[in-house]
């Protein structure tokens, strides 16, 4: 997830195939789910020293051969633990992660826990790119608190918006960082998987990301020969981006990615960080709504959102670009480009943003999570605790409706 995102425009979707409609639970969405309130754990503080050049660390190596399928579907249940050590210091959107919220997510039903971080925040700008110990130890009580409860973690880079800008600027200084996170990790636990960089962008085209990506997996292969690979694709990391990803052949222990935030007029409604356009509140899930939803004047200057709100306010749910069937044809095109990539696929963001009505978020996280797993899909939810948060933090407990559409009851 990118707080700055700005997405191409949107497809609209006025027919699609003929399947089943999803149909929105007749129960009011159960209020918060009251749990005990986390201690707070106090932040390190940086103090980058440049360091010499290491030398080459030896190579980790598998016991055994590892599947990446096995291990796609090892990820299972997941939830993102966003707005922490994304942001440029931790805490500074919000959120300071705290021992008790691994055991929340645990005993909850999940699986995996990924790790947003921004790592170009704490390295050093120019040669050898030292990244600060105190911050590599903060990653590292996230990742040993993770285990202890059971889970497995991913973690990535996050927020380089400098590379999406400048890609042969900070080409060495990507790599250089990776060589490090690599190195401290080569030992630990394969279910541990590294993700070499969240949703590529602008300058860092798909043509620019793969030559990319050979060198990454090179980087993190001359010291990691263990832990899994989770890659996607430029363009934002949608499905679109995933149809133009290549990962070399020769890479054996990699899985491909794709995020899902569609129809994005629904999933960031009045979101701070979009742009006006998508600014109207109001818009339900699955559509169309009772009664006749009016954009805002900045939606009214863009063309083809004038035609998916007539579309929203006027089509049966077949048909409607708010609906289940504009969500199974896209997820069926992303079960195409993974099996043209060779590669098992992890939906590894969707989530609706809470300027959406509950009930609506439920609904369409809901369906997401069943037609992703009727598609072999392990997920993970952006996000724990803040905008999309299926965790309320001021109500000490999860948003119960929301945690029932990610972890069922059996």
């Amino acid at each position: 997830m990118n707080r700055k995102r700005w997405l191409p425009l949107l497809l609209l979707v006025l027919c699609v195939g003929c399947q089943g409609t999803a149909q929105a639970p007749a129960a009011d969405t159960p209020g918060p789910t009251r749990t005990p309130e986390p201690t707070v754990t106090p932040l390190p503080t940086d103090t980058l020293q440049p360091t010499d050049t290491p030398e080459p660390a030896d190579r980790s190596e598998p016991d055994a051969p590892i599947d990446p399928y096995v291990q796609a579907e090892r990820l299972g249940r997941g939830v993102n633990l966003g707005n922490a050590l994304e942001a440029p210091r931790e805490g500074e959107w919000g959120l300071v992660l705290q021992e008790s919220y691994f055991a929340l997510i645990a005993d909850a039903g999940f699986d995996t826990v990924r790790v947003p971080i921004r790592w170009s925040s704490h390295a050093l700008n120019e040669p050898p790119y030292t990244i600060d110990e105190s911050f590599l130890a903060r990653v590292d009580w996230v990742i040993e608190n993770a285990f202890e409860r059971g889970l497995n973690v991913v973690i990535n880079m996050h927020h380089y918006d400098e590379i999406f800008q400048e890609p042969g600027e900070h080409e060495e200084r990507f790599l250089a960082m990776w060589r490090q996170i690599a190195t401290r990790y080569r030992h630990m636990p394969d279910n541990l998987y590294l993700e070499p960089l969240n949703e590529p962008h602008d300058r860092l085209t798909p043509e620019r990301w793969n030559k990319l990506v050979v060198k990454v997996i090179d980087t993190i292969r001359e010291v990691d020969g263990v832990h899994t690979l989770v890659i996607g694709g430029a363009e934002w990391g949608g499905i679109q981006g995933l149809s133009k990803l290549k990962i070399p052949e020769d890479e054996t222990n990699a899985i491909g990615t794709f995020h899902f935030y569609e129809p994005f007029l629904f999933t960031h409604q009045g979101a701070e960080w979009v742009e006006d356009e998508y600014g109207t509140t109001g818009v339900r899930w699955p559509a169309p709504p009772e009664t006749e939803l009016t954009p805002i004047p900045a939606a009214l200057e863009v063309p083809w959102i004038v035609q998916w709100f007539e579309a929203y306010n006027t089509q049966p749910a077949r048909y409607n670009p708010c609906g289940p069937q504009a969500i199974t044809k896209e997820l069926d095109w992303a079960v195409r480009w993974g099996e043209k990539l060779g590669r098992p696929l992890w939906l590894g963001e969707f989530g609706a943003y809470s300027k959406a009505d509950m009930q609506s978020r439920v609904n369409w996280t809901t369906f997401v999570r069943e037609e992703a797993a009727k598609r072999g899909f392990s997920y993970a939810y952006w996000e724990f605790g803040a905008g999309f948060g299926v965790y309320d933090r001021e109500a000490k407990g999860w948003n119960e409706g929301l945690l029932r559409a990610l972890v069922p009851q059996e």
